[in-house]
């Protein structure tokens, strides 16, 4: 598959030019015009990227009818906002290229697994819906999702929730009370946040469920349509959840809500 940087003259901050200092995007795209597409933040707390978050879930999105693409996003020794920065490019880039690709840039949401769901919920919560007098046509492009799909992410950087990897990756050992408010996005929620689908797993040992809680009364207090689907059991990082029998449903689910919205061409 094409890979497409996010800026080939190098990312703001880069701090050499390898891979992981080159955000980019790798595209899973479906046939047809005017289709729905996912833009995918796999998991990794902020200092990897979990391959099996990546690729086999933008497969998935393609039996839908969805394109998607995968974000190697910055991560450790990256800090906030270089993760931000990539993600909110990236759907800059997706848009400019809506036509090229045979998206329609009205539908076009973002996808993410733990750290990459945090990552995911940031750019819901922070960001810029045109940007009209910016120099490179690019940046006029809105960064705002239309739809967020959040699978056992980190929401909160406080510390009774938190996930304390992903919290030291992005914000180092020690933090600013602003930057913890700021970066703990059920604390950012607005009437203008996306809607959003939400699965998490009761028992989960490394994120806990409270963080999909804590989001979900966010969105409904702020009028947000949601889909919040909490299962008994399976561990943290399980992705498609082949191996779990009941949990694994998360897709069908997913999948009916993306009908319900009209983002999916079943094929």
């Amino acid at each position: 598959m094409e890979t497409l940087l996010l800026w080939p003259e190098g990312a703001p901050g880069a701090l050499g030019s390898s891979d992981e200092d080159s955000p980019a995007i790798t595209p899973y795209l479906v046939e047809g015009k005017h289709n729905a597409a996912v833009l995918i933040c796999p998991g990794g707390g902020y200092g990897m990227r979990a391959y099996h978050e990546g690729e086999p879930i933008a497969e998935w999105l393609n039996t839908l009818g969805i394109s998607a693409f995968v974000l190697r996003y910055r991560v450790a020794p990256y800090q906030y906002p270089s993760a931000l920065q990539d993600a909110q490019r990236a759907l800059r880039t997706i848009r400019f290229r809506a036509g090229e690709y045979g998206i329609d840039p009205g539908k076009l949401g973002i996808l993410g697994f733990s750290a990459g769901g945090h990552l995911a919920s940031t750019t819901g919560v922070s960001f810029d819906r045109e940007n009209a007098g910016a120099a490179e046509p690019l940046v006029r492009q809105s960064s705002r999702p239309d739809f967020m799909i959040l699978c056992y992410p980190v929401i909160t950087m406080y510390a009774a929730a938190a996930h304390q990897g992903s919290r030291a990756n992005l914000l180092g050992e020690t933090a600013e009370e602003e930057l913890v408010k700021l970066l703990s996005s059920e604390l950012q929620v607005t009437a203008d946040t996306p809607p959003t689908f939400l699965w998490h797993t009761s028992d989960d040992g490394s994120v806990p469920v409270a963080n999909s809680l804590l989001f979900a009364a966010e969105l409904e207090r702020h009028h947000i349509p949601f889909d919040l689907h909490v299962y008994a059991h399976g561990r943290h990082g399980l992705g498609l959840a082949d191996e779990e029998p009941h949990t694994r449903t998360w897709t069908e689910a997913c999948a009916s809500w993306l009908q319900l919205n009209g983002y999916t061409k079943q094929r």
